[in-house]
Parts: C-alpha cells; sequence; structure tokens
C-alpha cells in the first residue's frame, strides 16, 4: 500500500464488481486486502497494476471498458436484477441479452415505463443519483380529473409535504385536458419515492399512466420500443457526465 495511486474502493468499482459504495462496505467488513494485508481503511490507496488488490481472496482485473445503454423499460417490471422473495419479473430480462454487466442508474416503479440509464461507471452513476447534483427528469403523466392552474401552481410551489418534509418546485405543464382527464409535464430535481404519483394525488389528480421521457437532459429516443437498448453516443454520455462536474 502507498500513499500515492489511487483509493480502493475507486480500484474495486472500475473493475466492475460493485459499486464504490459497495466497495466501500467490503473495505469495512475487512473483505479486502492489498498485497496479502487486510484493509479497512477507507483512505488507503494502491497502484493500479503494481499493487494486488484481492476482493474475498480473488484477484481484482483490470478495469471494465465503461458501458453506457439507453434502456426503453416497459411497465410490468421491477427495476431490480431479482425478486427472490416474490419472483416477480425484473428489468434482468432484457439486460441479460448484453455482452457486459451493467446496472440502472436509480429506478422507475414497477408500473412506470420510460428511459433509465444501463452503466457501469460506477462514478457517473453514484453522481447522477445524488441529490446536490439537481439532476433533472422528465416525467408525463396521465391523471384523473382535469388539471388547472390551481393544480400548476401547487405543484410549482414548493408547498407540497411529503413525509414531513417539503417537495421541491417542479416544473409543470398541462398537455391535454379533458372533461374528467387530462395529461400534465413534470420536471423533477428530486427523486423521492414514487414522487410523481404522490404530488399529484396530493394535487387533487390521482395518476393513472405514468412514463419518463427524459433523464438528465437526454430524451428517449422515439425510435426505441418498449425493452429496447441502445448505446448512448458520445454526445449522450458527454451530456450525462457534464450535468454532474465529470
Amino acid at each position: 500500500m502507498t500513499q500515492d495511486g489511487v483509493r480502493i474502493q475507486k480500484i474495486i468499482a472500475d473493475a466492475g464488481i460493485t459499486s464504490r459504495r459497495g466497495a466501500e462496505r467490503l473495505i469495512l467488513e475487512g473483505r479486502v486486502s492489498v498485497n496479502g494485508i487486510a484493509v479497512t481503511n477507507l483512505g488507503a490507496r494502491a497502484v493500479p497494476g503494481t499493487d494486488a488488490v484481492e476482493v474475498d481472496g480473488a484477484a481484482v482485473g483490470a478495469p471494465e471498458a465503461l458501458r453506457h445503454y439507453m434502456f426503453h423499460k416497459p411497465a410490468g417490471y421491477l427495476t431490480a436484477l431479482s425478486d427472490v422473495k416474490l419472483g416477480r419479473a425484473t428489468i434482468m430480462h432484457f439486460l441479460k441479452r448484453l455482452p457486459e454487466r451493467v446496472y440502472p442508474v436509480g429506478r422507475l416503479d414497477r408500473d412506470v415505463s420510460g428511459i433509465l440509464i444501463l452503466t457501469n461507471d460506477g462514478e457517473l452513476a453514484r453522481r447522477l443519483m445524488h441529490p446536490s447534483y439537481l439532476v433533472p427528469k422528465i416525467y408525463r403523466a396521465a391523471v384523473e380529473g382535469s388539471p388547472g392552474e390551481r393544480a400548476l401552481n401547487l405543484l410549482r410551489s414548493g408547498r407540497l409535504m411529503m413525509d414531513g418534509k417539503p417537495c421541491a418546485p417542479a416544473e409543470a405543464r398541462i398537455i391535454a385536458r379533458g372533461e374528467d382527464r387530462g395529461s400534465v409535464e413534470l420536471t423533477l430535481t428530486e427523486g423521492r419515492h414514487r414522487q410523481v404519483k404522490r404530488m399529484l394525488s396530493a394535487a387533487g389528480h390521482p395518476v393513472t399512466v405514468l412514463k419518463r421521457r427524459s433523464y438528465a437532459g437526454i430524451p428517449l429516443d422515439p425510435d426505441l420500443p418498449p425493452g429496447g437498448i441502445r448505446p448512448l453516443t458520445a454526445l449522450e454520455i458527454r451530456t450525462l457526465r457534464r450535468k454532474v462536474g465529470l
């Protein structure tokens, strides 16, 4: 080990074994060694290619090539890699066709469709999910009732409460409005549990169908069918990285 080099959790994450946070847990649990010596200090560093880093006795190999994909998640699937307890369908049904292991950035509820970013870039994923980066997400919701300015003003106000805390103001606009139903678009920079549904319900318009149409400035590809996956373009990857200061 050395004071130079790279933090060990980054080496583990870059090798695709787990996220950086997951690597920190492995270190604290005493499951990581460097040059045969157990490491439990999160500040410890090693030199890739020189120091021998092991997790549970298995050598940590060279970093995986970073991969980034757009996934059009269909409704009816959990944003999880498995559901051992209940055996429900998960997005692994679609991810298993990919040649490398990637993970979803954040989550969409089981009954929600739309854009989901998949990557093995642990640092990018961590920043995209961290609330301090205020990553914008755009949702289109079909709702009960005929939404008007009162509902929009409430969504924009920052006065709606969830779990005892105010919601950040949302950008909101009406897409369509009928006698007893409508469509609303919301832009959020928070990612609290079932937030869009809870905000619209509190505004008097329960959601019937919900789709995420954009994530961090990247719109869902209209040519990508539900269940479809494609690599992100170089421009889309740069857009993601700029959003979080990388």
